[in-house]
């Protein structure tokens, strides 16, 4: 078990390795333009969730989602020759939500601050 300083640290590494293992090594055109937004490393550093986000819209999401598990024991691989864990990681891919349900949110609070401002 890891304690959760080194558990950090091991995920920010992941997080950095990866996106420049994605940028520059990957050549699945299904994974275009995506930003790593997390990593969530196990206690037990065997298991790594990796959040994403893309522009695509629903139906391409799900093609860079299917990429990207695809690829996943290939940038396993070259993740292991980069970092120095015991085991690598095994690496689960999650879309991350959060950038489109914030930006869904802030127009809400535009929309109800101008309504406020015309009946006002």
């Amino acid at each position: 078990m890891a304690n959760p300083a080194r558990q950090r640290r091991v995920a920010d590494q992941i997080q950095r390795e990866l996106a420049e293992i994605i940028r520059g090594e990957l050549k699945d055109p299904r994974v275009g333009m995506i930003t790593l937004t997390s990593v969530d490393v196990s206690p037990d550093l065997a298991h790594a969730k990796v959040y994403f986000t893309t522009l695509a819209d629903d139906e391409h999401r799900d093609e860079v989602l299917k990429g990207l598990r695809r690829a996943a024991g290939f940038l396993r691989s070259e993740l292991g020759r980069r970092i120095k864990v015991h085991n690598t990681p095994e690496l689960h891919f999650v879309y991350d939500a959060s950038v489109e349900q914030g930006v869904r949110l802030s127009r809400l609070i535009d929309d109800a601050v101008a309504g406020d401002k015309s009946s006002g």
